[in-house]
């Protein structure tokens, strides 16, 4: 399994991670039919050598025309959405988009509809963001993995005025990363875009691993000191398979909530992004009974999601143990059934065969809708989805 390991020793920014990824592979002439390809006519793109720090590096530059200051991100996704990009790109794309929106709307007291996204809506920002993890899959990376970032120091000039490093959409971006200040001197390291492709992206801090190939994204400034650079290493993990992930598991024993209002918290973590959620009865001091919540989490958001679990539980105190999952290739296909659609969950088992589970959501509007058992709408929609 190939897998990208992110080394943001000089921090890490949109153009620097797309320099990195020439640098391991990634053909120029692809980077430079992308604008094209996401509707963005008249932009030009610059591929070439440079050197940081005695490093040889791939500088990548865009040349855009007169454009909007910024966008809503309603804007940014119908751009997304009509490229020829794979669904799985697309997908991450709008999560990285999604993730700044939350987090500026957050800041400036606004709704994720309404704020205005300066930095991040610019032509060079979603070709950065769409450039990086469409790359990656070029690539065929499986798995992204980020080492300790690099934040810079000093203050940085936005849109919203001189703000400090780093900038308060980055550091919220930022949450649950492993992260440090400086070096000194060296001012904004780390982008809102660089921030939002690791949020996305990366699992965590990087496994064991054989490495294959490195490449170096060049910075905008030159250091005396040393190479302003992002460094990517290709690299092939050496787990079992590439089914395996490294997770948290989050758990905390509860016996002062009601069933109610602990099946409301487990609802909000599964919103906040928790991959799984699950509630066991036990017994606790004193032979009371309790619930043990256990919340299962990559390891980028597990500090977040331990500060939801305190927010909406009675809990003192959240135990974190890592572990690992192997789970299934799935994908998730739209299928139409009696003229509605159904979405279905679609599995690759290890030995290559697949099974299929309609969400039954849908499957109960359909019923409700022709009249159909649930029990037939589940076999129409399983029938459709082994057709495609």
């Amino acid at each position: 399994m190939t897998i990208a390991i992110l080394d943001p020793f000089s921090g890490i920014s949109g153009d620097m991670t797309l320099g990195a990824l020439v640098g391991v592979g990634l053909e120029p002439e692809w980077l430079r039919a992308l604008p094209g390809r996401l509707g963005l006519e008249g932009v030009g793109v610059r591929v070439a050598p440079a050197m940081r720090g005695q490093v040889a590096c791939t500088k990548v530059d865009f040349d855009i025309p007169p454009q909007p200051h910024g966008r809503h991100l309603k804007q940014i996704r119908e751009i997304v959405r009509r490229s020829d990009a794979p669904e799985s790109v697309k997908e991450k794309a709008d999560a990285a988009f999604t993730a700044v929106a939350e987090v500026e709307a957050s800041i400036h007291a606004s709704t994720v509809d309404r704020v205005h996204l300066h930095e991040v809506g610019a032509v060079d920002a979603i070709l950065d963001v769409m450039g990086s993890i469409w790359g990656l899959s070029e690539l065929g990376v499986s798995r992204v993995y980020c080492g300790e970032i690099a934040l810079g120091d000093g203050s940085v000039r936005t849109a919203h005025g001189l703000l400090p490093v780093p900038a308060p959409a980055t550091q919220r971006l930022l949450e649950g990363l492993l992260v440090r200040h400086g070096p000194e001197g060296s001012g904004e390291l780390v982008t809102p875009t660089g921030a939002a492709l690791v949020r996305v992206l990366s699992e965590g801090p990087p496994p064991a691993h054989v490495p294959v190939r490195s490449g170096y994204g060049a910075g905008t400034r030159e250091f005396a000191d040393r190479p302003n650079a992002l460094r990517i290493v290709l690299a092939e993990s050496t787990a079992t398979g590439d089914d395996v992930e490294a997770l948290v598991m989050l758990a905390t024993d509860l016996d002062d909530m009601s069933a109610e209002h602990i099946a409301s918290a487990a609802e909000h973590l599964r919103e906040c992004g928790a991959l799984d959620v699950t509630s066991v009865a036990v017994q606790m001091k004193k032979g009371r009974v309790g619930v043990r919540l256990e919340v299962l989490a990559r390891p980028a958001d597990a500090r977040r999601l331990e500060d939801e679990m305190f927010g909406t539980t009675t809990t003192l105190g959240i135990r974190r143990t890592p572990v690992e999952r192997r789970a299934l290739r799935r994908e998730q296909r739209t299928v139409r059934v009696l003229g509605h659609p159904v979405r279905v969950k679609v599995a690759t088992l290890p030995g290559g065969s697949q099974r299929g589970k309609p969400e039954y959501e849908d499957v109960r509007v359909v019923s409700q809708a022709t009249g159909r058992s649930l029990v037939d709408v589940t076999s129409l929609a399983l029938a459709a989805a082994e057709q495609e």
